[in-house]
């Protein structure tokens, strides 16, 4: 049996603490330490796992911590995962790596030579849906792709206070879904053009929007598109078709189980999951598990790591970049 790997959790806010509880179920895994920058709320999450509350510091500087998972607020992350890289700890990393993509990539080009195993945190690729379409656009079964259509809608808006911070949309919401193009059509996109709206929540018009819909263009030919919405009135909706030369596969929204009701002239079907967490919660999990398995030596196909972090963020900048400038603009890969 393998010996645990000794994690730090860095962060106890809502993801944190998803992340928190994973760590403690995992078989492979002692959640040793855990920082926050209110150390009360480190103090409550350790003791609810049997950890020790401790500050960024002491974790860095320990033997007894062998990688670190970094849930802290996004204009952290860079710093935080340039010094325990530097330190010798595996990290997982929320995404993205910094809201500067000219930051991530510094970080990357300084960190990447020393060879510590990192994961950037697209939980997404690890969906079972998702992963079945994959492997069977590997075995060939639709052909050769030719066109990808996704959708990423959100049940209900997030608080102002956290659009503010976010990013935007494209860095923030629609960054997970460039990532699985790319992973899915092991492909990159050449161009993007976006056009969005604040209509859901017109006082963020100024600095974000909440409606867009992209369109784009990868290296090989194929053309994608992608709607994001903050806010429907049916659920969250989350789905991806790909249609290739012989046919298509579809990675289709989920409903909560339930029976379906025949009565009369009509059908009454279970709706979709109510928000977004309810339907990825277990990527959270299987992510992280590919991750210790990485760690423990096992050869673990597609998992995310610091050049994904930076190809999606470069497709998020060029998608923001089109926004503001209502033109088509093209990825730029040379400075990755």
């Amino acid at each position: 049996m393998r010996t645990p790997q000794r994690f730090a959790l860095i962060g106890c806010g809502f993801i944190g603490q998803v992340h928190a509880a994973n760590l403690a179920a995992h078989p492979g895994v002692t959640l040793a330490q855990v920082c926050d920058i209110d150390m009360s709320r480190a103090e409550a999450v350790a003791q609810q796992y049997a950890a020790r509350a401790a500050s960024v510091e002491q974790v860095l500087k320990s033997d007894a911590i062998d990688a670190v998972l970094i849930a802290s607020a996004t204009p952290t992350h860079a710093a935080l995962l340039e010094q325990a890289v530097q330190a010798g700890k595996a990290v997982y990393c929320e995404k993205p790596i910094d809201l500067s993509l000219q930051r991530a990539r510094d970080v990357v080009e300084t960190i990447s030579p020393l060879q510590v195993p990192v994961t950037v945190g697209f939980n997404r690729r690890f969906d079972h849906s998702h992963q079945q379409l994959k492997a069977q656009l590997k075995q060939g079964v639709i052909g050769q792709t030719e066109l990808i259509q996704m959708v990423c809608r959100a049940s209900e808006l997030p608080p102002l206070s956290y659009l503010q911070a976010s990013g935007g949309q494209m860095r923030d919401q629609a960054i997970h879904f460039f990532d699985l193009l790319r992973w899915l059509t092991e492909d990159e996109v050449s161009t993007v053009g976006a056009l969005g709206a604040a209509l859901a929540m017109p006082e963020i018009r100024d600095f974000d929007v909440d409606t867009s819909v992209l369109i784009m263009r990868l290296q090989q030919g194929a053309l994608a598109q992608l709607d994001n919405t903050r806010r429907t009135a049916y659920g969250y909706d989350e789905r991806i078709s790909v249609m290739g030369s012989a046919g298509m596969l579809a990675s289709e929204s989920q409903a909560v189980r339930g029976a379906t009701l025949y009565q009369g002239t009509g059908i009454t079907q279970p709706g979709l999951y109510t928000d977004w967490f309810s339907r990825v919660k277990e990527t959270y999990y299987t992510h992280l598990d590919a991750f210790v398995r990485h760690l423990g030596g096992e050869q673990v196909e597609g998992l995310p790591g610091l050049i994904d972090g930076l190809r999606a963020q470069a497709i998020a900048e060029a998608a923001q970049l089109s926004l503001t400038r209502g033109e088509f603009v093209e990825v730029e890969w040379v400075k990755i």
